[in-house]
């Protein structure tokens, strides 16, 4: 357990959000303060520190079940805090500044909490746990993720037939439009390979783009009909705001970085260089070492706890909740950024 308590830390933006809900009123913004003010604080004066582990050292720790527990962990969160949410909406009357407070910290904890962890689950091989994965992407509307970011995006990633790769001087509002639509036409794309070369009908229970839009719509069917209007519109775009966040992080993670052509015409194999990484603590810890993004790409399915740091693989000056929202202004961005880019 004790290798595995630092990850504790991602625990404490919904323990935030619930103080928030408690409290209510302006209270409903400390979420939104603790993610993108404090912790970005926090972490400009913590040291980033490089992970490198012994094969002893990784053995241990894919052996250490509390690792997988702590992600198990989070759709009782997800789902308890979107519960009681619901709760205080149907017995409470709320301003119209408390309801967009509560749209962002439900949101937040829809991304960190929710996208980020189902990315992870996402990858692994268990049934159950990919299970828990779309469970995390659902309130986010992002069903689709679970087949575009698998079988697109880590194939296709630093290449233009990737939505997910932002292009130098791209501002991270372009690129929310072009990877928002662009993944999902992307997973309809790819789904449509799957039958053809399965040779199987649009409605064959192996369409999982076609069941996924079926539950996604009984989704928000029942939270409209259970809960009205108000609760199903802030529920709508707390969603919003958890895709939003999710794709910040892409934006971050291989900004400007592109494969090179072969003169084959295929492009060269993913390496290290090919995604930015962060050795930063907060956010190593928050995301559950999503930050060390080259070795993740490296080996899809290798598990959080045992990715490690690249020298060769360019580095963030800050970290990602820091990163997150130095990308919100353009032109800081460019000016940081663009003299990182290796040429």
């Amino acid at each position: 357990m004790k290798k595995a308590v630092p990850y504790l830390l991602a625990y404490s933006i919904p323990m935030v959000a619930l103080i928030s809900a408690q409290f209510g009123g302006i209270f409903w913004y400390t979420t939104l303060v603790y993610t993108f003010v404090l912790l970005p604080l926090i972490e400009t004066f913590l040291p980033a520190i490089a992970v490198n582990y012994s094969e002893t050292d990784k053995t241990n720790r894919l052996q250490n079940q509390w690792f997988d527990v702590l992600l198990y962990g989070n759709v009782l969160w997800v789902y308890g805090l979107m519960g009681y949410v619901l709760y205080l909406l149907s017995n409470q009357n709320f301003t119209n500044v408390e309801l967009v407070g509560m749209v962002f910290t439900l949101g937040i904890v829809f991304g960190a909490n929710g996208i980020n962890v189902a990315h992870e689950l996402g990858h692994r091989d268990k049934k159950s746990e990919n299970f828990l994965a779309k469970m995390l992407l659902l309130p986010s509307h992002y069903l689709h993720f679970f087949l575009e970011h698998n079988h697109g995006h880590h194939v296709h990633v630093s290449t233009p037939e990737d939505p997910s790769t932002a292009k130098k001087n791209q501002s991270l509002y372009a690129f929310w439009v072009q990877s928002v639509f662009g993944t999902y036409v992307k997973a309809w794309q790819i789904q449509q390979q799957f039958l053809q070369k399965d040779n199987r009908s649009f409605w064959h229970f192996s369409n999982y783009q076609f069941w996924s839009l079926v539950v996604w719509l009984g989704f928000q069917g029942g939270m409209y009909y259970f809960f009205g209007f108000q609760a199903w519109l802030v529920l709508f775009f707390s969603g919003v705001i958890g895709f939003l966040l999710l794709e910040t992080i892409n934006y971050i993670e291989h900004y400007g970085l592109m494969r090179s052509k072969l003169p084959s015409g295929r492009y060269e194999r993913v390496s290290e260089k090919h995604s930015w990484n962060s050795n930063h603590v907060i956010g190593r810890m928050v995301l559950y070492e999503l930050t060390q993004h080259s070795d993740h790409h490296y080996k899809a399915n290798k598990k959080y706890q045992i990715l490690q740091s690249y020298e060769q693989s360019p580095q963030l000056p800050f970290g990602y909740p820091t990163s997150m929202v130095l990308a919100a202004f353009p032109p800081l961005w460019f000016w940081l950024m663009n003299p990182r880019l290796p040429q």
